[in-house]
C-alpha cells in the first residue's frame, strides 16, 4: 500500500513540475508576442518614412520613368 501512495505522490510531483514549466512557457509566449507587436509597429513607422513619395519626376505608380524594367 505504501508503494501506491509513493507512486501517486511522484505522479503529483511530476504534474506540478509540468504545470510550472507550462506556466513559464505561456508567460514567455505572451512576452514574445508583445515584443513582436512592438517591433512590427516600429518597422511600420519606419516604412512610412522609406516609402517613395510621388513628385514631378515620378510617373504614376511610383517608379521613375527612366527606371522602369522591361523597357528599352
Amino acid at each position: 500500500m505504501t508503494w501506491i501512495f509513493l507512486a501517486a505522490g511522484l505522479v503529483l510531483a511530476g504534474l506540478a513540475v509540468l504545470g510550472v514549466a507550462g506556466a513559464r512557457a505561456a508567460a514567455a509566449a505572451r512576452s514574445l508576442k508583445r515584443e513582436v507587436a512592438a517591433a512590427k509597429a516600429r518597422l511600420e513607422r519606419g516604412q512610412v518614412r522609406l516609402t517613395p513619395q510621388e513628385d514631378e519626376t515620378t510617373a504614376p505608380g511610383g517608379v521613375p520613368s527612366g527606371l522602369k524594367t522591361g523597357t528599352r
